[in-house]
């Protein structure tokens, strides 16, 4: 039995019965539950609550849906104006899922949830449009897989699942683990592909506090439920780092573990990050001062904010800085005048000195060793 088929023919089960030992418990908000019908909470698993991370108008992607109580939690936060996808492999739940979708629309006043087949590992291949194909042109021999796969590839680009930079917040609860080593970081790669520029993502998962070693990830129960294919806590967030997230952070720790295995935590977790915009760095004289309590501090593009100093930054990291992820820990100071600006290359590392300057209007003073816009 491999990866995929162990978790698929687990999570069935869990379709039909309720498997306890496959999540945590966890603290949903009550209101956003009394609506939905008991089978779904019953039959759903996870070990955290990435609902509350959802905007009101958010075109919200969920990875490995299940019954569905995460997206029609979240279709109560969006209103008539967002939207939730919701994308799972398993027929069963998938079916469970779509079993009170009228119900809910009716609940909610409009039909803002829809469920699609696909693998959240590569989000681009329409798994029910496979299915259809498959069904007229069996594979019977290499030369059909070939065939195939051309037809995957095809169906990539010409009819992509979930399009490129089309979702505001992509969610996951305690699903990414039990996809394969090999291809976790195409996973996070896909969930880069889809946010939007400035999108966000908040996953609850599991961790491990060391690495799993291969005899308990050759254990299929283990891994299918949620245990074995946990990436260690430092390695989860690298992965997101690696497919260009940035703000990456542990929202949400237990302290307490979840299980035990020989000698090894295993806990629930929620780490959120951002996209970066897709804009250029423009230098139009702003500046941010960072509050501390640090010495200094450096974000994932490498650059560096030294505490209670006043750091000249491109209009592109001010409205990051100075926006929600940051704002806290930021004063930001806009020009005193609005200037076309000029292109700035923050990939030179300089710092300009803006220490004597007023309102945000900087000399053309550079330091170089640092790494601020």
């Amino acid at each position: 039995m491999t990866v995929e088929t162990g978790v698929l023919e687990r999570y069935s089960k869990g379709a039909e019965a309720r498997q306890a030992d496959l999540c945590c418990p966890v603290d949903y908000d009550r209101e956003l539950l009394e609506i939905l019908p008991q089978e779904i909470i019953e039959k759903d698993y996870g070990c955290g609550d990435p609902s509350r991370y959802v905007k009101k108008g958010d075109v919200v992607l969920d990875l490995g849906s299940g019954s569905g109580k995460i997206c029609y939690m979240a279709a109560q936060l969006v209103g008539d104006q967002g939207k939730i996808i919701g994308v799972d492999m398993n027929d069963d739940m998938l079916a469970l899922a779509r079993k009170y979708q009228d119900e809910m629309a009716q609940k909610l006043g409009s039909n803002r949830v829809e469920f699609l087949k696909g693998q959240i590992q590569d989000l681009a291949l329409d798994v029910s449009a496979m299915d259809a194909y498959l069904a007229k042109n069996p594979v019977c021999k290499a030369e059909d897989v070939i065939v195939l796969r051309a037809w995957q590839e095809k169906q990539r680009n010409d009819s992509p699942l979930i399009k490129d930079n089309s979702i505001d917040l992509v969610v996951s609860n305690c699903v990414l683990n039990l996809v394969h080593d090999s291809d976790k970081q195409q996973m996070i790669r896909e969930i880069f592909r889809v946010v939007k520029p400035g999108g966000r993502v908040a996953i609850s998962d599991i961790v491990s506090d060391e690495t799993v070693p291969e005899h308990l990830k050759q254990d299929q129960h283990l891994w299918s439920g949620c245990i074995s294919g946990a990436l260690q806590e430092h390695e989860f967030l690298e992965a997101f780092v690696k497919a260009g997230f940035i703000a990456i952070s542990y929202d949400k720790w237990e302290n307490q573990p979840w299980q035990v295995v020989e000698g090894i935590e295993f806990r629930s977790v929620t780490i959120t990050a951002v996209k970066p915009e897709n804009e250029p760095c423009i230098d139009k004289g702003h500046a941010v001062i960072y509050r501390g309590p640090f010495s200094e501090v450096y974000d994932d593009e490498g650059h560096v904010y030294f505490r209670g100093e006043r750091m000249a930054v491109c209009e592109r990291n001010f409205k990051l800085l100075t926006g929600e992820t940051y704002g806290d820990d930021f004063i930001g100071i806009a020009p005193a005048v609005d200037i076309p600006g000029k292109p700035w290359d923050c990939a030179t590392g300089s710092i300009r000195d803006i220490s004597e300057t007023k309102g945000g209007q900087h000399q053309d003073k550079c330091n170089s060793g640092g790494g601020c816009c």
